[in-house]
């Protein structure tokens, strides 16, 4: 069987990128220094999954993510609650209204937040 293990993403500030991640609930497990391509990496992960998040830094590599290129995707039990923590945290929500939204059962549960370099985290309410 074939897994998918791991997504790598560029990033201008190595440890701003890190917190970000970790007030989603993503934790560090290892870095290296230097990778065999003289990289700086930060393996992210996330409790009970398999496939990781690498952030890939080095400092002569210019970031410039298009709006809408790619988005990852990550499933809560309880959006509100997990948003509501991520606000708290000083992270933006969109589309704005997103309270208001859910408080409909027609509509999907579903939000969006911006990491430090413009990459999207789709949130899904799961079940």
């Amino acid at each position: 069987m074939i897994k998918f293990l791991h997504t790598r993403i560029r990033v201008s500030d190595l440890e701003k990128t890190i917190a970000f991640y970790a007030k989603l609930g993503f934790v560090c497990t290892r870095r290296t220094d230097k990778s065999p391509a003289g990289n700086q990496l930060a393996f992210l992960e996330l409790e009970g999954n398999e496939h990781f998040l690498e952030l890939c830094y080095s400092p002569e590599y210019k970031v410039a993510v298009p709006e809408d290129l790619m988005h990852t995707c990550v499933g809560v039990e309880d959006i509100l609650a997990y948003c509501d923590k991520l606000e708290n945290d000083g992270i933006e929500i969109w589309p704005g209204g997103w309270r208001e939204k859910f408080a409909d059962p027609a509509n999907s549960k579903m939000a969006f937040v911006t990491d430090p370099d413009g990459y999207e985290v789709e949130i899904l309410q799961r079940g």
